[in-house]
């Protein structure tokens, strides 16, 4: 009997998506405001879904208060409060647009998350778009 279970969090960050093999006006063609040279802030939600079989003996699919924490310790100490171009190792060189968020946060969980457990992170950026990712197969 497989089960999904899901864990919301929020963090809040800046950005400035820029390709630096372009120039200015491409940049600012392709991304838009996204492109501001002095970055700009999401209120991101983040949702992470594991889906395995139900533990017999506690009745959970997995621990929320760990699944919780891990992503506290692994995402949101790491992104949280951050500029993601400037404060981060995973974007120095990595646009980070929201679909390449989602895909260093999967792999960041996949990581520390038992591989029998089926992973997907999913990221709002803004109330009306976000973007899933459940691995590279899918």
């Amino acid at each position: 009997m497989k089960v999904s279970v899901f864990r919301k969090e929020h963090f809040n960050a800046a950005h400035r998506l820029n390709n630096p093999k372009w120039s200015a006006d491409k940049n600012a063609a392709v991304f838009g405001k996204c492109n501001n040279p002095n970055f700009h802030g999401h209120n991101y939600e983040l949702i992470v879904k594991l889906t395995g079989e139900v533990d017999p003996e506690t009745g959970y699919v997995y621990d929320m208060k760990v699944l919780s924490d891990t992503i506290k310790k692994h995402v949101l100490d790491k992104f949280d409060h951050k500029n993601l171009n400037l404060d981060t190792d995973e974007f120095r060189d990595l646009n980070p647009s929201a679909e390449n968020i989602s895909v260093v946060i999967w792999n960041i969980l996949r990581k520390v998350i038992d591989q029998k457990f089926e992973l997907t992170v999913t990221l709002y950026e803004t109330e009306r778009n976000y973007v899933e990712y459940s691995g590279s197969g899918n």
